[in-house]
């Protein structure tokens, strides 16, 4: 079967982000999980993204392991390199909470985007996921760390197993646009996940990202459309989060806007919030993340709600989206 990731097809227009099931934040059980994926794949959900930043491997191992049972060529499988697990030298019992994981720390983060640190994390990455190949393989948060480097030998590093094809497509993964930007620039990339920096609250993508991945035709994957939670429910509050941290009084002024905005027109900001990415050409897909079934299900639901005739003009005249 011939894949082209990059067609909306494939990936379809909502893709599902196992970072929940990796214990963001919170602990989730395995029975949890399962009930979460299988709500993603009984709703039609194909495209799945994941990585070894998740719950330090958890995420990988709990989707492979529900993944086993289905045809390989019926979905798409993205994870991430640029961070290699080593064990913990120190562990005595502690946990992940710093990186926001509930997850034991035996192992340890290590910034690596060299060839062999590339191989080595596919690698390890195949083993957790229990799966023959990976479909897409994203560059993960090199501004994170070095950008320079990152760009300069993990995306060379992806484009070499990409040609060998032990990827089918590559990318970079990031909260930055202007990371992101360098990369499509800098590199041969198929996609772009740009989390939080286009969503119906910012946009900040939209100014060189999203023109410079048309020109290049490089899909684009828009992750975190809710911003960490904030735009995830109609009445956005302080106990909300943004960019994974408390939502700043700006921030959680303009997300009341967009609310009120929204209200008056029937539509729910989270329908709103899903929606407003896929409005541009450049976005191949949109990826939410829950560890809660029926929250799944509700998503799958909101994406295809139809909104009012003219109801993105009337955001854009109101000064509320670009």
């Amino acid at each position: 079967m011939t894949v082209t990731v990059t067609s909306a097809e494939r990936l379809g227009s909502l893709g599902y982000g196992a970072a929940s099931i990796g214990n963001l934040y919170r602990e989730v059980s395995d029975a949890q999980s399962d009930a979460a994926l299988a709500a993603a794949w009984d709703g039609g959900i194909r495209y799945f993204d994941t990585a070894p930043h998740y719950g330090l491997g958890l995420s990988e191992r709990r989707l492979g392991a529900f993944l086993a049972e289905k045809p390989r060529d019926d979905f798409v499988i993205s994870t991430k390199v640029g961070r290699v697990l080593d064990p913990n030298p120190d562990f005595s019992g502690g946990d992940d909470m710093a990186f926001d994981f509930a997850v034991p720390n035996r192992t340890v983060r290590r910034f690596d985007p060299s060839e062999s640190g590339v191989r080595r994390s596919v690698e390890e990455s195949l083993e957790r996921l229990a799966l023959d190949r990976i479909d897409i393989a994203f560059l993960h948060d090199p501004d994170a760390y070095d950008l320079d480097r990152g760009l300069a030998e993990g995306l060379p590093a992806l484009a070499k197993l990409r040609d060998e094809g032990v990827v089918r497509a590559i990318g970079i993964g990031t909260n930055s646009a202007d990371a992101a930007t360098r990369a499509v620039r800098e590199g041969d990339l198929d996609l772009v996940m740009i989390a939080g920096r286009y969503t119906l609250l910012e946009q900040p993508a939209l100014a060189e990202l999203l023109p410079a991945c048309e020109e290049r035709g490089v899909g684009v994957v828009a992750a975190a459309v809710f911003n960490s939670g904030l735009l995830a429910t109609s009445t956005p509050g302080d106990s909300g989060r943004y960019n994974y941290r408390a939502v700043p009084a700006g921030v959680l002024a303009h997300a009341q806007r967009l609310a009120d905005a929204c209200r008056a027109e029937g539509v729910e900001l989270p329908v709103a919030a899903l929606q407003y990415p896929l409005e541009h050409p450049a976005v191949r897909s949109v990826v939410v993340g829950s560890a809660s079934s029926a929250d799944i299900a509700q998503n799958i639901a909101r994406v295809g709600m139809p909104l009012p005739d003219g109801f993105w003009s009337r955001l854009r005249d109101a000064g509320l989206v670009p």
